[in-house]
């Protein structure tokens, strides 16, 4: 019960039952201290760091192994053993060949000479690094010593983590300033800012390495995610706007630090006693969630041959195909490098976030009438076009399935109160720019070059222009304010309600794939409809792609072929997917939304609240939205897969969930027969070795 063992257990997850028991040797003992003609060390069969076949270890003459291991002495390397004691050195490299031999794995040995006696006193399995496990992986299975099964076996998909983002430095000795949840692995240093225009101007326009650090973001905030190189924030959860777009684009983010406190006003954060200003240098651990003062060194992630080599025999043994979620076409090319057999999530409302594009977003919004947010649409409906068109280029030949809007409308609307500050501070401004007026007209009346040269203007009017608009966004938001998100006025539900909203995006959709096909591009376009309870949602839906693709196909001159299908994130929708499955040509459990809805947890509130509690007090034995809930959940998926499977033998069924890169939840994909998985790009290589590990073991598992 150490402080470092209950730590330890708690790191790696090992339960009071794993940990019930405790192993003694009693052994005789063998001394490296009785002349120059002893020594003792410590060797690993390869090289623990970069997993390379060579001697390697350290060893003192004349000395017992605790001087070694406690750093009492400074070892010398194992090669200069080959000088000093040659025949015992030849000894050493036997024992070393005969160890890895034996045990058909790397082996991290300890060993003692006596009177010039070699004994070996123990060998257990090498600890290595991700990169040493790759390397020695393939070349163990090159040399006939394992086999590729057993290659893929040997190495924990969770640990590829290191080899896809860059990580802390392991020699630094920083102390955290403040711990928040990891959001999106990967840790980066840079200047804090506090809004996404100044993460724009310093980053792309200066150059500099910025972190964008805020309260909560919004979408509105996306140009800042480009610019910087981690995100920050001290509200939110793990599918918080912050956390769900930071994975997506591979950035490093910690949400949920609570012990910062942001002042945007002020431009400045408090982190205990000390006070941060904008310029201020931070580091994040996206994945340990830990947030430092100054610049902690990062190491660099390395995508090795020997990685590839690895991914590729994973690719051929697995029947789960692993796909990415990507929104951008830079995001589709990124999942390309990772390996991605396509894309199984492309969130439309993404592209709605680019800086230049929510004026007309906000324009489609504020509309009051049809033709206004048709007006609106229309200039949207090339962007988007535009955008899939990359995205099918960059992801040919495979498929990429597209999801119509999904978010309720007032998210891409500033928060309220956001709004009530600008509102009192632009009427400050003007005040202030009515009293300069006031002060020029008399100026002017003495001296008129006086005006020009104090450079005052007249620009009161231009403040009560954008104070209009911020006051009628304001009704519009409040208008729009709904008491529970999540289950509102979204998705299909806002798709029915606006139909000409989803008549732009699915033209958008088919005039992309049919702009490809023209120029000889092998493009296969999926449209997917969100947060679906009924199958006349889907029919309806259905009859507005009907009604557009007869244009599009005269339009282009081809015949466009798609597949349509539908989300299942709706515990209803799992319960009717035999009739469901009579319209959609596959499915796509949206595990985020369906585990709230199964547990009725608010993801962030129970995150932030209680569910560390549960989990501890082993009330939950994991976190549901990080492991999929096979007792729960899980039971919906393979109901609505079955039935599903009733009306259309055929049918495809993913999931794009949080939990579809996660190696124990992809086991159960496996177990109940899923086609894909989808997950953010740069745990692609996670997956697909995760997809392999599902397919070696499925006569052990049991969900």
């Amino acid at each position: 019960m150490g402080q470092r063992a209950v730590d330890y257990r708690r790191e790696f997850k090992i339960t009071p039952e794993q940990a019930n028991g405790t192993a003694v040797n009693i052994v005789t003992m063998v001394f490296g201290n009785m002349g120059n003609d002893c020594s003792t060390g410590v060797g690993f069969t390869r090289d623990p760091g970069t997993g390379e076949n060579v001697m390697y270890g350290e060893y003192l003459v004349n000395a017992q192994g605790e001087d070694v291991v406690a750093g009492i002495r400074t070892p010398k390397p194992v090669a200069e053993m080959k000088d000093e004691m040659p025949d015992l050195y030849r000894q050493l490299v036997e024992l070393r060949n005969k160890l890895e031999g034996h045990y058909h794995e790397v082996q991290d040995y300890e060993y003692t000479i006596e009177k010039g006696v070699l004994y070996c006193l123990q060998t257990r399995n090498g600890k290595m690094n991700a990169q040493g496990m790759v390397r020695s992986s393939v070349e163990m299975a090159n040399e006939g010593l394992i086999t590729r099964e057993k290659a893929l076996l040997r190495i924990d998909p969770e640990s590829l983590e290191q080899m896809m983002f860059p990580q802390l430095d392991p020699k630094h000795k920083a102390a955290p300033a403040a711990v928040g949840m990891g959001a999106s692995p990967g840790a980066s240093s840079g200047k804090i800012v506090f809004d996404a225009d100044t993460a724009v101007k310093r980053g792309r326009g200066a150059g500099e390495k910025i972190i964008l650090m805020r309260e909560e973001t919004k979408p509105e905030d996306i140009h800042g995610f480009f610019a910087a190189v981690g995100i920050l924030t001290s509200r939110g959860g793990k599918t918080s706007h912050a956390a769900v777009v930071a994975r997506g684009m591979g950035k490093p983010c910690v949400v949920g630090a609570e012990a910062i406190h942001v002042n945007v006003h002020q431009r400045q954060a408090i982190i205990g006693d000390k006070v941060l200003h904008e310029g201020d240098v931070l580091t994040i651990d996206g994945g340990t969630g830990a947030v430092y003062f100054g610049d902690v060194p990062t190491v660099e992630p390395e995508f090795t041959p020997e990685l590839r080599t690895l991914l590729g025999w994973a690719d051929e043994i697995a029947t789960l195909k692993v796909m990415a979620n990507a929104d951008t076409p830079d995001a589709a090319q990124r999942a390309s490098n990772y390996g991605a057999m396509g894309i199984g999530l492309c969130r439309t409302e993404r592209m709605f976030n680019a800086k230049e594009r929510l004026p007309t977003v906000l324009e489609m919004i504020l509309a009051e009438t049809t033709e206004d947010r048709e007006a609106a649409l229309a200039k949207l409906l090339p962007m988007q076009r535009s955008d899939f068109k990359e995205i099918f280029r960059a992801m040919a030949p495979r498929p990429v399935t597209v999801r119509l809007l999904d978010p309720p409308i007032h998210e891409f609307l500033p928060s309220e109160q956001t709004l009530i500050d600008d509102i009192e501070h632009l009427r400050h401004l003007r005040q202030t720019a009515q009293g300069l007026e006031a002060i020029s007209q008399i100026l002017g009346q003495v001296n008129p070059k006086a005006v020009e040269q104090l450079g005052i203007l007249n620009d009161s009017h231009l403040v009560a222009d954008v104070l209009a608009k911020k006051e009628e966004i304001l009704q519009k938001a409040r208008a729009l304010h709904e008491i529970n998100p999540m289950l509102g006025h979204r998705g299909v539900r806002l798709g029915l309600t606006y139909p000409e909203i989803y008549k732009m995006q699915i033209r958008a959709i088919l005039e992309a794939a049919a702009e490809c096909m023209q120029e000889r591009v092998n493009v296969h376009p999926e449209i997917m409809v969100p947060q679906v309870c009924t199958v006349e949602e889907l029919k309806r839906v259905k009859a507005l792609v009907d009604e557009v693709l007869p244009e599009v196909e005269a339009k282009y001159a081809v015949k466009v072929h798609f597949e349509f299908g539908t989300m299942m994130e709706v515990v209803r929708a799992c319960l009717r997917a035999e009739e469901i499955a009579g319209v959609a040509e596959f499915f796509s459990f949206g595990t985020n939304d369906l585990t709230q809805a199964t547990f009725s947890f608010s993801r962030e509130d129970a995150e932030n609240k209680f569910l560390p509690f549960y989990n501890s007090a082993g009330i939950l034995k994991d976190n549901p939205f990080e492991a999929l809930d096979t007792a729960g959940v899980g039971q919906l998926m393979q109901f609505a897969v079955s039935n599903g499977r009733k009306t259309r033998a055929g049918l495809k069924v993913g999931i794009c969930g949080e939990q579809g890169g996660h190696p124990r939840s992809m086991r159960f994909c496996h177990y109940a027969n899923l086609t894909y998985v989808s997950c953010s790009s740069p745990r692609v290589p996670i997956a697909r070795l995760a997809a392999a590990h599902a397919k070696l073991l499925e006569g052990e598992y049991q969900p």
